[in-house]
């Protein structure tokens, strides 16, 4: 009984342990644009005898009345939608609702919500952050080119991008089949896998941007709920260790 719980101690330590990471990596993008925050998702484990397929023999008459402990399913993106900053930059764009905006280096392409862009030298409309090496992509699968003498440029409700009278393209914005199924790689970006992207009406808001939608109150609570619960568990080894060590030294001895 003693090592079932030491296993199942670990267990929550090791879930803790993943939801501080989480929490810590939603923290640090607080202030990133478009940044959607990850979710631990905590689910009670089933006991042997229900988990292993045909697994009656681990069946026990005392330890399958008791929890399984608690494991982490795959970790979770929330696209909910960010507060939205009006920021009076002509080249800053927030997606209202569902979608994402396509970028590529050049070699493989990416999603994103993060609509704040810049010009780059070679007059292409890039992603601001980082090093501008994503280009923002119009419909159709070409990147967004910025003429030196076209005058103003600016970005109309429904993604068309103008230089004074000229049109230099329509942000191609996408919809995702699967949501879930969307990795992260970093740079706040995204990358579709296996599923299908389709093109998506664009329903911006010009001169704006998306904030991250991770708030940083909860997510501090949370942490803190987190660490604690990681410190319990860890003191609950600690305990069971110690009755362990009591039973060989001191029960078993013979007097």
């Amino acid at each position: 009984m003693s090592s079932y719980g030491l296993w199942l101690s670990a267990a929550g330590m090791k879930v803790n342990d993943l939801r501080q990471t989480i929490h810590a990596n939603n923290l640090a993008n607080a202030q990133t644009t478009g940044f959607k925050q990850d979710l631990a998702v905590v689910r009670q484990r089933r006991v042997a005898s229900e988990e292993t397929p045909g697994g009656m023999s681990f069946a026990h008459p005392v330890l399958d009345g008791l929890a399984g402990g608690v494991n982490v399913r795959p970790v979770y993106h929330s696209f909910t939608p960010g507060p939205i900053e009006h920021t009076g930059k002509p080249l800053d764009v927030a997606l209202q609702g569902k979608g994402f905006f396509a970028v590529s280096d050049g070699k493989v392409t990416r999603y994103t919500r993060d609509g704040e862009f810049a010009r780059s030298r070679a007059g292409e409309l890039v992603l601001a952050a980082g090093d501008g090496r994503w280009k923002v992509l119009a419909e159709g699968g070409a990147p967004i080119v910025l003429s030196e003498t076209g005058g103003a440029v600016s970005i109309s409700a429904g993604g068309d991008v103008r230089q004074g009278a000229l049109a230099a393209g329509k942000l191609a914005v996408f919809a995702a089949a699967d949501e879930q199924g969307l990795r992260k790689t970093g740079e706040n970006l995204f990358d579709a896998g296996e599923v299908e992207m389709t093109p998506l009406e664009a329903r911006l808001i010009p001169e704006a941007r998306e904030e991250s939608n991770y708030d940083v109150m909860t997510g501090l609570a949370t942490m803190i709920e987190a660490s604690r619960a990681y410190q319990m568990n860890a003191t609950m080894i600690q305990l069971q260790d110690q009755a362990t060590g009591e039973a060989v030294t001191r029960v078993g001895r013979v007097g």
